[in-house]
C-alpha cells in the first residue's frame, strides 16, 4: 500500500465537486473543497499529477452514481483480503469489488446464513466458524468504461472508483442506533434515499450484522403508498423465508432536505409502523469517510479495471519524460543564447579596439599599446574560432560508425585526433585523413600540414585504433 500524501474525491453529476484531503494524517483533514460548474474544466492544480507526485503520491477517487451499482451481502469465513477476494471472484464481463465491514467493538451475534432455522441451533451443536460480513459491489463493464471516458475528457485520471453508499452504510454501523450492540433477536431496516429521490437502498440488519441489501423504486403517482408497501413486504418475506429475519424490524429512513418529513410520513403509512427519521450524512462527511477508507485499504478491492490503471500509469510516466525533455531543451537553448551573446559581445569589443587604433594613429606610444591590446583580443578570438573550426570540420568529415576518442588542441595550432573503427572501415578512415588535408574555411585551407595516418590492429574485437596530427594554418600579421 502506497504512503499517500493527498486524496482527491470527485463527485460527478449536475453539480461537480472536488474535495482534497490530507492523507498523511489518520483522520484525513480537509485541505480544499471546490465546486465546478457543468462545462467548466476541473482545477488542474488540484487533480493533475506532476513531478511532485513522485515524492508526494496523490490518490484520485471518483464516485459512481448509486443507480449504476448492484450491491449484495455475503458472509464468508474470516480470512485476509486476498483470500476473501479469491472466494468471491467473478469471471464475468463486469467490474466488481468487495468491502469487508469492520468488526464492531462489541461482538454481535454471528451472521445468520440463508435457510438456517432455529431448530438447527441445539445445545449439542458444535460452535460455528466466525464469519465476516462482505458487501459485493458490481457494475456493468460498459458503464464503467463510459464513466471513465467522461472523466478522461475532464482531465481526471482515476486511481479508484468508489460508491458513497458504502460509507453511508458503514456510518450507520458505527454510530446509528447502536447496531453493534443489538441482541441476536433484534432486527433493523434502514432506508437510504438517493439524491435524485427515484430509488432507495434498503439495508437489513439482524443481531447487529448486515444481512441483506436491496433497491426499491420510489413511485410518484397516487398509488405510491401501496407500491411502497408491496415492495417492502416482499423484501420482508424474503428475509423470513431465508431464515435471517426473525422479528419485526425497527424502521429508519435516512434522508435530508425539505421533504424529509413528507417521506417519513409516506413510509410510515406504507409500513403501518413508526419510522424514525435519521439525517443523511452531508456530501463532505461522506467524502471524508471515503478518503479515510481508501487510503487505508489495499489495491485489490477496486472497481477500476487493471488495464486502465496500467494505462494511466504509463501516461503519467510518458508525460513526465516529455516535460523533462522540453525542460532540458529549454536549458540548452538558454545556454546557447548566452554563448552567442558572449561571442557577439567579444566581437563588438574587438571592433572597438580596431576603431581606437585608427583614431589614435598619430600617437606612437598609444598606437603601440592599442595595437598590443587589439592583438591579444584578436589572438584570443582567432584561437577560439580555430578550435571551433577544428571541431566542426572533424565532426562533419568523421565517417559514420567511426568513434572519435580524443581531440587535443595544443598551442593554438596543433590538433591531434585519435579514435577507433571497425577493421572494415580502414578505407573510410584513410579518406577521412585525405579530406582533413583538403578542408577549407572561408576559402583557405584549415590545416597547413597533416601527418600520416597510423593504425594499431586489435584482433580481439576486430577493431583498429587510428591517430594523426595536424597543424592549423594561421594568417601571418603584416609587417
Amino acid at each position: 500500500m502506497a504512503r499517500w500524501h493527498s486524496c482527491n474525491i470527485l463527485q460527478v453529476g449536475a453539480a461537480r465537486r472536488v474535495w482534497q484531503f490530507d492523507a498523511r494524517k489518520a483522520d484525513c483533514p480537509l485541505n480544499r473543497e471546490q465546486a465546478v460548474a457543468a462545462g467548466q474544466p476541473l482545477p488542474e492544480n488540484l487533480v493533475a499529477k506532476s513531478w511532485t507526485t513522485l515524492w508526494q503520491p496523490k490518490l484520485n477517487v471518483a464516485w459512481l452514481a448509486a443507480e449504476h451499482v448492484f450491491l449484495r451481502v455475503v458472509h464468508l469465513p474470516q480470512a485476509d483480503l486476498a483470500e476473501t477476494r479469491a472466494m468471491v471472484e467473478f469471471h464475468t464481463q463486469m467490474a466488481w469489488s468487495i468491502h469487508v465491514l469492520p468488526a464492531p467493538e462489541t461482538k454481535p451475534a454471528a451472521p445468520v446464513l440463508p435457510r438456517q432455522s432455529e431448530a438447527t441451533a441445539g445445545e449439542g451443536e458444535k460452535p460455528k466458524e466466525a464469519l465476516q460480513t462482505i458487501i459485493v459491489v458490481m457494475v456493468a463493464r460498459n458503464l464503467v468504461e463510459e464513466f471513465l471516458g467522461t472523466l478522461e475528457k475532464d482531465g481526471f485520471l482515476a486511481d479508484r472508483l468508489e460508491v458513497p453508499l458504502i460509507d453511508q452504510l458503514q456510518n450507520a454501523a458505527a454510530s446509528g442506533e447502536g447496531l453493534s450492540r443489538r441482541s441476536a433477536a433484534e432486527a433493523d431496516a434502514w432506508i437510504y434515499l438517493a439524491d435524485e429521490k427515484t430509488g432507495a437502498l434498503v439495508a437489513w440488519w439482524f443481531g447487529g450484522a448486515l444481512q441483506s441489501l436491496g433497491f426499491i423504486n420510489l413511485p410518484a403517482d397516487k398509488n405510491a403508498t401501496d407500491l411502497l408497501r408491496e415492495q417492502l413486504t416482499q423484501m420482508t418475506w424474503a428475509g423470513e423465508l431465508e431464515g435471517w429475519l426473525r422479528g419485526v424490524p425497527q424502521w429508519h429512513i435516512v434522508t435530508a432536505g425539505d421533504r424529509s418529513a413528507e417521506w417519513q410520513a409516506q413510509f410510515a403509512a406504507a409500513l403501518d409502523a413508526p419510522v424514525k427519521l435519521v439525517p443523511a450524512a452531508a456530501a463532505g462527511q461522506l467524502a471524508a469517510a471515503t478518503a479515510r477508507r481508501v487510503t487505508q485499504a489495499g489495491d485489490d478491492a477496486n472497481l477500476l479495471p487493471p488495464e486502465y490503471s496500467a494505462r494511466y500509469h504509463q501516461q503519467f510516466v510518458d508525460r513526465l519524460w516529455m516535460r523533462g525533455l522540453f525542460a532540458a531543451l529549454g536549458v540548452f537553448f538558454m545556454f546557447a543564447l548566452i554563448f552567442l551573446s558572449a561571442v557577439k559581445f567579444v566581437g563588438h569589443q574587438a571592433a572597438g579596439v580596431e576603431e581606437q587604433v585608427a583614431e589614435r594613429g598619430g600617437s606612437y606610444t598609444n598606437a603601440i599599446q592599442l595595437k598590443a591590446r587589439y592583438q591579444i583580443l584578436k589572438d584570443r578570438q582567432d584561437l577560439k574560432y580555430a578550435a571551433l573550426n577544428c571541431w566542426q570540420t572533424t565532426a562533419r568529415l568523421l565517417p559514420e560508425g567511426a568513434t572519435l576518442n580524443g581531440l587535443d588542441f595544443r598551442d593554438g595550432k596543433k590538433l591531434t585526433l585519435t579514435g577507433t573503427a571497425g577493421s572494415d572501415q580502414a578505407t573510410a578512415i584513410t579518406e577521412f585523413n585525405t579530406a582533413i588535408r583538403k578542408a577549407e574555411v572561408n576559402g583557405q585551407h584549415l590545416f597547413g600540414k597533416v601527418e600520416s595516418l597510423t593504425y594499431n590492429q586489435n584482433p580481439a574485437n576486430n577493431t583498429v585504433t587510428w591517430s594523426f596530427s595536424c597543424e592549423v594554418s594561421r594568417a601571418e600579421e603584416a609587417p
